[in-house]
């Protein structure tokens, strides 16, 4: 069986990235983007996922942490959509309910190669951790553009920002680590083509 791992580096003017990822991993991460409420984020995503990661990001945080984690967001999703190769033999769709503490999220992947973000972000509070909550949505939303993500994302709940985002990566990952599992021969498509 083919190994699933990749890398990538990306470099402009805002932000220099590099990330290695192995989808067979076992919840291994080392993360440094200079956002330590995404480090938090990430490794839980690759914990969730049980993927190894590696991502390292030196981005203008004089400005703020929009260009990095919109960047953090493409290179993560490019290393995704490289480790699948050929998406021969996945699951393709993985669906999570996660709670954490008084909140709710609900997270739905179908690797279909057709990139699409549905994100309900409507109880998460404007700032979290000193960024505004946009940022999120376009981190999430790089990811599913480079990676092929059919990506949604439905806050039902919560108070906390700090909480719902946690549910939400944990969400991530776990719909993730059912979608890319391998579990059947073939390309799961009637159509008999992801893309």
């Amino acid at each position: 069986m083919s190994t699933r791992t990749a890398r990538y580096e990306r470099a402009t003017k805002e932000t220099r990235i590099e990330v290695a990822l192995d989808l067979d991993g076992t919840g291994k991460a080392e993360v440094a983007t200079g956002v330590g409420f995404a480090d938090h984020m990430l490794t839980l995503f690759a914990f969730w996922a049980r993927v190894d990661l590696t991502l390292t990001c030196q981005g203008d945080l004089e400005i703020d942490a929009h260009h990095s984690l919109e960047d953090v967001g493409l290179c993560l999703g490019q290393a995704l959509a490289d480790a699948l190769g050929d998406k021969r033999g996945i699951a393709r769709i993985g669906l999570a309910r996660v709670p954490m503490d008084e909140a709710l999220t609900e997270v739905v992947i179908d690797i279909s190669g057709r990139p699409y973000l549905v994100y309900e972000d409507g109880p998460v509070p404007a700032l979290i951790a000193g960024q505004e909550k946009d940022v999120w949505r376009e981190f999430f939303k790089s990811v599913a553009q480079r990676a092929g993500l059919n990506l949604h994302i439905n806050f039902l709940y919560g108070r906390n920002g700090h909480h719902l985002l946690e549910s939400a990566f944990k969400g991530f990952g776990l719909a993730l680590g059912q979608a890319a599992a391998r579990t059947r021969d073939g390309v799961p498509s009637t159509k008999g083509s992801l893309d």
